[in-house]
């Protein structure tokens, strides 16, 4: 049996590309690929994705109690990280994520973040 394991934890602002850019900058599709350290990584598959819209920092607090639990399932502005664990075209596995917390009005976009790469551990069966 496989596992899937954290190899290397790198958290570092990363540049992403697209195709297509998204409709909707504040809810991002998938990337096509990224730009990290210099080097391009195209992504081969999405392996797993999901959302998190749990309020951190200051935005933890400034909310009704009644209005927290609609937000944690939908979100609300500024608040909410996208998460992507993906395949790359050289076989290496990364997880990123798209924080709008920092939107940047300037620029009307927030920042991805490279977490971690992974690789496949084999898990031995023990007597």
């Amino acid at each position: 049996m496989y596992t899937l394991k954290p190899i290397h934890f790198i958290n570092e602002e990363v540049e992403v590309f697209y195709q297509e850019e998204p409709i909707y900058q504040r809810t991002p599709t998938p990337p096509n690929g990224f730009l990290w350290r210099g080097e391009t990584y195209t992504i081969k598959e999405i392996l797993l994705e999901w959302k998190d819209f749990n309020r951190r920092g200051r935005n933890a607090h400034n909310m009704r109690p009644a209005n927290l639990l609609k937000a944690a399932k939908r979100g609300s502005r500024g608040v909410g990280r996208f998460y992507f664990r993906v395949l790359t075209e050289n076989d290496q596995i990364f997880q990123l994520y798209f924080d709008r917390s920092n939107w940047n009005a300037e620029t009307q976009t927030g920042y991805w973040i490279l977490t971690a790469e992974y690789a496949y551990q084999l898990n031995l069966p023990t007597n």
